[in-house]
């Protein structure tokens, strides 16, 4: 096959996929271009195409990453809340749902350690964390919450959310599998500000 043909074949996201994956079992500096294209089964080469280098590669992962968690909640955001559920806890399911059914990408978003590959993801953490506080903030009622309130609250949320994703993807398992304690959690979360949030579960 020719070489462009080999290139156009292997696409990006599945670049980006089998990368994702090295990247979290192996290690940042233990992987390198060659290793992922041999985990593929192409020549590194091929990779080149896509990428220069592996520093571009592992920020393109981190970007669409957090690109996919913004759409989803955005989308969530708008979409009519579950019945017995409000606004906020829905929000807080779904990225929840998020975390434990794509691991992978959560663990490169939020629970990387390395210095190196930290200064990758901060920027984008602190994008994210700005859109989930104005998503959080939209929901509440003005008038029955100071400005302290408004603005330390999401960070409540954000940081509770987060314990409970970091607790249970280490067991690698599904939203499914453990929907009872996610709902508990998050309605324990909401518990002591429901009368003040616009969507009030009936």
């Amino acid at each position: 096959m020719a070489r462009r043909a080999v290139e156009r074949e292997l696409s990006r996201e599945r670049i980006l996929e089998a990368a994702r994956h090295l990247f979290i079992t192996k290690g940042y500096r233990a992987i390198s271009m060659r290793s992922i294209g041999q985990h593929l089964g192409y020549s590194h080469g091929s990779l080149y195409y896509h990428f220069k280098e592996k520093a571009e590669l592992f920020y393109a992962i981190v970007m669409k990453d957090f690109n996919d968690l913004a759409m989803l909640l955005h989308e969530v955001s708008g979409r009519s809340p579950g019945l017995g559920h409000s606004k906020i806890e829905q929000l807080l399911l779904e990225f929840v749902r998020f975390g434990l059914d794509h691991p992978y990408q959560y663990e490169i978003m939020f629970m990387i350690r390395d210095e190196e590959l930290l200064a990758y993801c901060r920027t984008e953490q602190s994008r994210c964390f700005d859109m989930f506080s104005s998503l959080v903030r939209k929901h509440l009622l003005e008038d029955e919450f100071s400005e302290e309130e408004r603005h330390h609250l999401p960070l409540t949320l954000f940081l509770a959310t987060h314990g409970f994703i970091s607790f249970y993807i280490q067991d690698r398992v599904s939203f499914e599998d453990i929907k009872p304690a996610a709902t508990a959690h998050v309605k324990a979360l909401c518990r002591s500000f429901y009368s003040k949030v616009q969507d009030t579960p009936v």
